[in-house]
Formats: structure tokens, sequence, C-alpha cells
């Protein structure tokens, strides 16, 4: 399976950051639900791991939450 590593970089206090990239996963659910499923998250210590089925396809990873940055990394299908 690919793996996908990127990293954002941010202006906000780390605990804003946190909390936006929470929100996005809630708009994600409402916006998508039509394509993703199973879509599960947790956190600690500012690293989010998150795993979801999008059309039928499983995709996982984890986002780091730092100072400066938001660090995403993860693995996608290949065919996806």
């Amino acid at each position: 399976m690919p793996s996908l590593k990127m990293s954002m970089p941010h202006n906000l206090v780390a605990d804003e950051a946190e909390n936006r990239i929470k929100g996005l996963w809630d708009e994600l659910r409402q916006q998508h639900s039509d394509r993703i499923s199973d879509l599960n998250e947790s956190w600690s210590n500012r690293v989010g791991s998150f795993s979801f089925r999008m059309m039928g396809f499983a995709v996982k990873g984890t986002l780091a939450v730092q100072p400066s940055q938001v660090t995403l990394e993860g693995s996608i299908p290949f065919l996806a």
C-alpha cells in the first residue's frame, strides 16, 4: 500500500490547530457520508490516529500537530 507523508505549516496556537482538525472530521462525515464509512479517530498528546473507508478502500494514518506545522502520514490503496 503506498504511503503518504506531508507537512502543512500553520500560524495557530497548537490547541487551535488541533481543534480545527477535529472539526474537519465532523464536516467530512456530514458532507461525504455517501462515500465515506467507518470513520474512526482518536487523539493523544496532539497526535490523532484515523481510519476510514472511502468508496470501499481502506485509508489510515496519523496527524501530528506541532507548534508551526501539522504532519500527515498515512497509507492509501494503490488503486485509489
